[in-house]
């Protein structure tokens, strides 16, 4: 067998010698040949801003990232709520996947740089001539068995960096699937700090009502008691019934709200409507606003937030479709051939005489493909992908000033809500003062029960608003945060998809290296 190899070796030597040679200049020009078509992509340049229009002792513009913003509530249930939410969420593990699937896609547009089609296989063919056909040799075996296995290959070089182009498309759409999975990562981290001071902002509205309930009850038993004893008529019993009632009436509304807020909570870390009361750790108080918060420069923005970063990505990917719709434009070059053996049990050939010498055929040679007639579909194609890309910079921009309006809007509903929360303290302190002196007065003669029913109806709005406000507070930071595009570095390290559902794709399907997690 190591003869026959040298042999074959040494034939194909003397009869490709030349052949190899033009394909070693081929090969060169193809790996050093001209630039790819199209347009090298740029970063889109944007309007910008130097410095915040909010103006609040609170911020900080120091350059600080704050990676994991959550925990400058110094609150741990929020804290494992998110690391929950993280692990569990099933929409987070689906942008996951598509990282998956976009380095899968990354991998075709790489193999396409080298022979895009070949084969190897073999035939065995049992063949019977008719007598009767038209020139018929009566000395041709007229009944044989064909033995062949060969090796087909067919390489297009890539001259005008149309597979170089769609690699930088292919590259730039993982670069999307990955900015799209930070900012779902932006998104959940928001999604579940807001539900949680939902939940906390409506448990002490509450715990509020519950408490005017009973206050309000004892206003009412006051009120049956004078009017027993005739000092008063029965109108007080009956406005007094009706301020408790209506009261007694918020109580249901909170509770749905609530229950409704833990389904949501629920749904984002992964599970089914549950009862995360022991999550949750019981009745809880509303979280405070750290004292500083730090918001970076505006030119911060551009780096940080997912969206603008996926924005761009976008753009680069559909600049490297516009190189690939221009190939089109002109002759695609290829280098085929085929090399294998062939032999028949025909007159003194056996079928073991396959592999020798005799039996080797082989054919090559370069070919070209220009589509020349095609009507102005491809110059059309070419400008479709240009009016793309113009589209998608545009976005960009768009994108851009959209963060940035988000995070003023932010920055100005924090500031504002923190000054309301300190007139309604004010206001529902005073309101809580005013029922006791109502019922001192009330008790006393010298005023009426309408006096009290106004009173505690009021106490009852400022101490609603008054929590609704500090919840507000906290609301806006979250969406400050969230503007600002922050949290997504925690996944730095780390798997995007979770650990059970890796070892179940490598099960079912060899994905080499693709799966490992990416800093």
């Amino acid at each position: 067998m190591a003869l026959q190899v040298v042999f074959i070796m040494h034939l194909l030597s003397r009869k490709f010698q030349c052949v190899l040679l033009t394909l070693g200049i081929v090969l060169v020009i193809a790996m050093t040949g001209c630039s790819a078509l199209g347009p090298d992509f740029k970063k889109p340049k944007a309007k910008t801003n130097s410095e915040w229009l909010a103006d609040n002792s609170v911020l900080s513009t120091d350059a600080i990232v704050q990676t994991e913003w959550w925990k400058t509530f110094n609150d741990p249930i929020l804290d494992t709520l998110i690391h929950t939410a993280v692990h569990q969420n099933l929409p987070l593990q689906i942008a996951g996947l598509r990282i998956m699937e976009a380095r899968a896609q990354l991998g075709i547009s790489k193999g396409n740089r080298y022979p895009q089609s070949q084969q190897i296989g073999g035939t065995v063919n049992d063949v019977g001539l008719s007598e009767n056909r038209p020139n018929f040799n009566s000395a041709t075996d007229d009944s044989y068995t064909d033995y062949q296995v060969g090796f087909d290959a067919a390489w297009e070089l890539d001259f005008w960096g149309r597979f170089r182009r769609a690699i930088e498309a292919s590259d730039a759409s993982l670069a999307v699937t990955e900015a799209d999975y930070d900012d779902a990562l932006v998104i959940l981290t928001a999604e579940v700090a807001r539900a949680y001071v939902v939940i906390r902002t409506l448990e002490e509205r509450l715990s509020l009502v519950r408490s005017n309930i009973t206050l309000q009850q004892e206003s009412l038993r006051i009120a049956k008691i004078r009017y027993e004893n005739g000092a008063t008529t029965e109108l007080d019993v009956q406005q007094a019934t009706s301020n408790l009632a209506d009261t007694q009436a918020q109580e249901p509304s909170l509770v749905r709200s609530l229950r409704q807020s833990a389904n949501g909570l629920s749904v984002l870390l992964g599970m089914p409507p549950s009862d995360l009361s022991a999550m949750l750790g019981g009745l809880g108080a509303i979280p405070l606003a750290p004292a500083a918060v730090t918001t970076g420069v505006p030119a911060d923005l551009l780096r940080r937030r997912p969206d603008v970063r996926l924005a761009e990505h976008f753009a680069a990917s559909q600049s490297a479709l516009i190189g690939v719709a221009r190939a089109d434009l002109f002759p695609s070059f290829s280098l085929t051939g085929s090399i294998g053996y062939q032999a028949s049990n025909t007159g003194n050939s056996e079928s073991n005489d396959l592999f020798n010498s005799e039996s080797l055929f082989f054919s090559g040679g370069p070919s070209f493909r220009w589509n020349i007639f095609n009507y102005g579909q491809i110059k059309n194609n070419v400008r479709i992908q240009d009016a793309r890309f113009q589209q998608s910079l545009v976005s960009y921009q768009n994108t851009v000033l959209t963060a940035y309006q988000e995070v003023e809007d932010a920055m100005v509903a924090f500031g504002q809500a923190q000054r309301e929360t300190a007139f309604r303290a004010i206001s529902a302190g005073a309101a809580l003062r005013a029922v006791e002196i109502a019922k001192i007065q009330y008790r006393e003669g010298s005023v009426d029960f309408q006096r009290v029913i106004d009173s505690e109806r009021f106490l009852v709005s400022q101490q609603d608003q008054w929590t609704l406000a500090r919840g507000d507070i906290v609301l806006n930071l979250i969406a400050m945060y969230k503007a600002l595009g922050g949290g997504w570095e925690i996944r730095d390290g780390r798997s995007v998809i979770p650990d059970d559902m890796r070892r179940e794709m490598e099960e079912r399907t060899h994905w080499g290296d693709l799966l490992a997690p990416e800093n």
